[in-house]
């Protein structure tokens, strides 16, 4: 099958319509069997709990194309798995993880001509949704919901090449409430943070960077990212918080980090203030933008740099960046089963 013409290498990170994408209805306690629709128009009636009490989840993963022409998925069971657990919290209809693969592998598969080649630098990033539809007006749960799944060929979250130095600002606003929705993937959390970027933004800084909500004292995550720190003592380090979102591509660098790299690590509360001093390379994570050296931290009042003054990616971050890369890519050997092919 021939591929759109695209410059795949100069695309950014924004939607691109592309010509099919999955859907399924759940009415009346079952799910229909789900369809490949034309139109990435949804309508919605008015009164849809999802347009006034928020009531979705999303997920986000890539597909990408191997040297040898397979198309590889990473680790969607645990995509399915965290869609799930907040489908859950917001009392909506589990998605079986039956459906959400087949919704997902139909679409990327009827959008093959979309999925960036191999060597490109791009891919194919694919969003399963689930939202809570029908006629509505009182707050109570939905009685219908869609299942959907679309696709977008991407270039870097961030406009550079490969891995971009970003910078980060600690945010006055909270992200998250210990035992709220911060460790789901709900559309809220994200509405929420906007404003904690924009000022960011203002400050100089790429992102917004969190701290927990209860003593303003420990670090949670980035407007968008997780976070990850190398820190002296051959530590890797990752914050352990109930308001963290649980990232796959996280939990991957995490074993990556002390099976390949021989790193102790180690999830727990950060002090940022105590500990700051320990930081030799600090980094933001996930699917997006995979993994994002942060050069430079705004924080009481001044910026606090890491690995070479904060201009170029650290030994660390570069190391891990190219055994995940490479493994997601089909470059390298898969010794942990994470990559899943689709059938063409």
């Amino acid at each position: 099958m021939e591929k759109k013409a695209l410059n795949w290498s100069e695309l950014g990170f924004s939607y691109r319509k592309t010509d099919f994408r999955f859907s399924a209805i759940h009415s009346d306690g079952k799910w229909s069997d789900g369809e490949l629709v034309e139109s990435e128009i949804i309508p919605v009636h008015e009164g849809a709990p999802a347009l006034h009490y928020a009531q979705q989840c999303f997920e986000g993963l890539k597909a990408q194309t191997a040297p040898d022409g397979r198309v590889l998925l990473f680790r969607p069971d645990l995509n399915s798995e965290r869609m799930k657990q907040a489908a859950g919290r917001l009392l909506m209809p589990e998605v079986p993880r039956e459906l959400f693969l087949r919704g997902v592998e139909e679409a990327v598969r009827a959008n093959y001509a979309w999925i960036p080649p191999h060597g490109s630098g791009a891919s194919l990033y694919i969003r399963p949704m689930l939202i809570g539809v029908g006629e509505n007006l009182g707050l109570r749960p939905a009685r219908q919901f869609e299942f959907r799944v679309f696709v977008s060929p991407v270039g870097p979250y961030y406009s550079s090449n490969g891995m971009a130095v970003i910078s980060l600002a600690v945010s006055e606003l909270d992200r998250a409430a210990p035992h709220g929705t911060g460790n789901y993937k709900v559309g809220a959390n994200y509405a929420g943070g906007l404003l904690a970027t924009r000022e960011a933004q203002a400050q100089g800084a790429n992102e917004a960077l969190f701290l927990d909500a209860a003593e303003r004292r420990y670090i949670d995550e980035a407007g968008s990212a997780n976070i990850v720190i190398a820190m002296t003592g051959n530590r890797f380090v990752t914050p352990r918080s109930d308001a963290v979102l649980p990232s796959v591509t996280r939990r991957s660098l995490m074993v990556l980090a002390e099976d390949r790299l021989q790193l102790k690590t180690e999830t727990r509360p950060i002090d940022l203030r105590a500990e700051l001093q320990d930081f030799e390379e600090v980094a933001a994570c996930g699917t997006a933008a995979v993994l994002s050296p942060v050069g430079r931290i705004w924080f009481d009042n001044a910026w606090h740099s890491f690995h070479d003054e904060g201009r170029s990616v650290g030994p660390v971050m570069q190391e891990l960046y190219d055994l995940l890369v490479g493994i997601q890519r089909g470059e390298l050997d898969d010794p942990y089963g994470w990559t899943h092919e689709v059938s063409l």
